[in-house]
Order: structure tokens, then sequence, then C-alpha cells
């Protein structure tokens, strides 16, 4: 066991598929779908040369993918796939089917735009898709996120019963190479610890029956455990971040505010445009002007209290959703909103893997709206 972290350069998918590696899970049920492929490539890899023993499950489809890691981790496994965009709707009859059935399966999704038009680069509309199926969904800003998410991710959906998504942004992160600490094994063993499910299909002292019909007179019961278990995991988020940070240096809450104590305008967001927007702040708090930046890390559960605390003094608040909502109120913008009960600005960026510079940025600080690469 390796009990030394070290730094590397990997890209975002790897850096996931390396956690994956080191969490070494049961079943890992794989279909391939750009931009997530290198996660599960990297993992086969491991396996292949004898540094995982997770069983590969190769499959015939994105659908098939979920629905075998369901009956794995039904019948105790610790399990784990990985997919994106089309993979994601493919697989969307059954992701609900996951949540009510309290199997902790943790999916990394490397953020993909939906057909149509076919695009195969970045936007959040994956994400957006399967909001409410009774997933945890977290976001990752960067490579090191991404890598330091899936072992939290893991934790949460294992103390709470649901299932959890670690987003990261396709090909902007999925295949980009950046520096980023791993941590040592025995620190990883000892956050994670071995998997023992209370309740399992194999425990055959304690028969029991999963995904059993649930007529008018019981429906109702489960949807509201369902309900319940997410709530709980907002504050166990905070429980377990706060003892990963003991355990890696690293400091995570549900958002991450930048310079927003005396702002006056704030633009909030989720993903690897974090990245940019703080670098404009910098740049634009140099020039005296008092611009802020909110992340959201945990997406759902919605931070509710902590965006409304963050941002219940700020005059002017600009919310960046990278998808788009048909005939409603952008969904990051929705959150929010009714987070502070006031209204505010609300962009679509980013669509279908559109670049955004910090001088687009600077301009939804300034309030222009005549750019061709945002809708205000």
């Amino acid at each position: 066991m390796i009990n030394k972290n070290k730094k590397v350069a990997l890209t975002g998918g790897f850096a996931v598929g390396e956690a994956m590696t080191q969490i070494n899970p049961d079943v890992m049920a794989v279909y391939p779908i750009t931009p997530q492929t290198p996660i599960v490539e990297y993992l086969a890899r491991k396996v292949a040369n004898g540094k995982a023993d997770t069983e590969m499950i190769q499959v015939e489809s994105e659908h098939s993918a979920m629905s075998a890691c369901i009956g794995a981790s039904a019948s105790g496994a610790r399990t784990m796939t990985a997919s994106a965009s089309q993979g994601i709707m493919y697989m969307m009859e059954v992701l609900p089917v996951a949540s009510a059935m309290r199997l902790p399966i943790v999916m990394a999704v490397a953020n993909r735009a939906i057909s149509g038009p076919l695009n195969i680069h970045c936007d959040h509309s994956d994400a957006m898709a399967m909001r409410d199926t009774g997933w945890i969904q977290i976001f990752s800003e960067n490579a090191q996120e991404a890598y330091d998410n899936t072992f939290i991710a893991l934790k949460l959906a294992e103390k709470v019963l649901l299932p959890a998504t670690v987003n990261l942004d396709g090909f902007i992160l999925s295949h980009s190479v950046e520096n980023l600490e791993l941590l040592a094994d025995g620190l990883i063993y000892k956050f994670i610890g071995e998997y023992q499910p209370e309740q399992h299909l194999l425990d055959f002292e304690k028969p029991k029956t999963f995904g059993a019909i649930a007529l008018p007179d019981s429906y109702f019961e489960f949807r509201k455990q369902i309900y319940d278990a997410m709530e709980k995991a907002r504050a166990e988020f905070n429980e377990i971040t706060k003892e990963f940070g003991e355990l890696s240096g690293r400091k995570y809450e549900q958002i991450e505010a930048c310079e927003t104590e005396n702002a006056e305008t704030v633009i909030v967001a989720m993903g690897s445009t974090c990245g940019t927007i703080a670098s404009v702040v910098d740049k634009m708090r140099a020039e005296g002007k008092k611009v802020g930046l909110l992340k959201i890390r945990l997406f759902r559960p919605f931070p509710y209290g902590e965006v409304q605390k963050a941002l219940k003094r700020i005059k002017r608040v600009v919310v960046m959703d990278r998808n788009m909502t048909f005939g409603s109120q952008q969904v990051l913008a929705s959150e929010v909103q009714k987070a502070l009960g006031a209204e505010l600005e609300s962009v679509i960026y980013g669509l279908g893997g559109r670049d955004i510079y910090e001088r687009q940025i600077e301009e939804i600080f300034e309030g222009k709206k005549d750019s061709p690469y945002f809708l205000m």
C-alpha cells in the first residue's frame, strides 16, 4: 500500500480513472461514449496490469451499463460507471430506479451537449436532464476537484444510500492535462473504508426484494424516502468534506465564494468556467471594480441556505447557465432566484462547447447584451 502523496500531470479523465483505481470498486460496467471513454480506458488498463481487481463488465449500451450497475449494487458490490450526453439519455429509464432502490452507485459524467443537432463538446444539458432522477450531483472546476470529488461522492453516496455523479466538463477537463496531487493509497483507504452494505440480495439469511411494484398505497412513501435522503445529503456533505480536508489539506464546501464580501456584482456559475471567471475577478478587482464569483459545487441537493447567505447583500447577481431550458427560466438561475427570493440576471453561454473568453466575462460583469457568445 502506497503511503506517500505525489504530484503528477494528468488529464481530468485520467485523474478520475486514477481515483477509481485507488477505490478499486468491485464492479465497473462500461460502454464507451465521447468524452468519458478515457476514464474507463484508464481503469481497464490498470485492471489488465494487475493494479486493480475490479470486475469490468463490457455491455452493449449505456442502458445495459446502468442496469448492470443496479444489479451489482443490489447484490452488495461497490459499483461505479461513467457516461455522457446521449449515454445519459439512453440510461434515463433506469437512472431513477437506482435512486429508488437506494443504491450508492457512483458515475463520472464528462458533461457533453445532447442531440440535436449532434455535438460532442461540452455543455451541461446532460446533467440538467438527470437533475430530478434522485442522483446527488457534484460539479468540478478542474482535474484536482474531479479527482477529489470522486472519493467524496462515493463516501456520500454510501452514507445516505443514493447514487451520485461526479461532473467534469467534457474535453475542457476530461482531455486537458493539469497538475494535481494524488493522495496516498493509505489515506484513501482510511477515508472510504471497506464497503459493508446493510441490505443486499445475497444475504440469504435475511431474504428480501429489491425493485418491487409499489401501488398507490405505498408509492408516495418510497418517493418520500428518496426526498429525505437527499435532504440528509446536505449535512453529510459538510461532514464528509471536512474529514476529506483534514486528510488532503484541500477544503471543499457546497459553494465557494471569491471576492464576494464587498462585491456589487457577483456571477454564479458551475464547472470549469469558474476558473476563467475567477481570473477576470482578479483583473477587475485590480482595476478597483467590486466584482465577485460564487461557485456552486453541490448542485443536487441544491445549497439554498448557503447561496442565500452568500448573496443576500449583493446588489446585482448574474447567473450563468451552460444549458438552455425551453419555455421556462434557466435551471441554475431559477435555483438561485428561489434561494434569494429576488430578481436576478440570467445568462446562457457555452452551448455545444462554444468557448467563453475573459473578455466575454468582463462584458457580462459590465452588463453588455450584444455578444454572440451568450444570451442575456
